[in-house]
């Protein structure tokens, strides 16, 4: 089965850890998928931005061991950095963090619906987003 979401990183770390600061709608559409044992994907940036985000706080387990939870888990389906999402992440220039552009370019190359509460990601309309 393929994944129909793209998870913008502040939604793999608040569903992982921090579950209360999902919106309901967030929430929703996550149980969905867990539900109908729907694979969501995350771009490979994610790993990096969850390793820089997280490693200051005090996880039950050692950050390594976090990661590997996520790629080992069978409801993440991780997408790589291609060339083509290199390419479509070139011409997004509205956005300016690197990360965000390749999570964008990434859902745009893969056709995902990006799930996120990014106001900056939502209001530049590059990619159709849930929140």
């Amino acid at each position: 089965m393929q994944p129909r979401l793209l998870l913008d990183t502040h939604i793999v770390i608040r569903w992982l850890i921090e579950t209360k600061k999902l919106t309901r709608e967030q929430a929703r559409l996550l149980d969905v998928a867990v539900r109908r044992n729907e694979p969501v994907a995350i771009s490979a940036i994610t790993l990096l931005e969850i390793a820089l985000l997280v490693s200051g706080q005090k996880l039950k387990v050692e950050l390594a061991e976090f990661l590997e939870a996520i790629v080992s888990n069978p409801i993440f389906r991780v997408l790589p950095l291609t060339a083509e999402v290199a390419a479509e992440a070139a011409f997004l220039a509205a956005l300016v963090d690197p990360a965000d552009r390749t999570i964008v370019a990434t859902a745009r190359v893969q056709r995902l619906t990006l799930l996120t509460s990014d106001e900056r990601i939502i209001d530049s309309g590059l990619v159709k987003t849930a929140n």
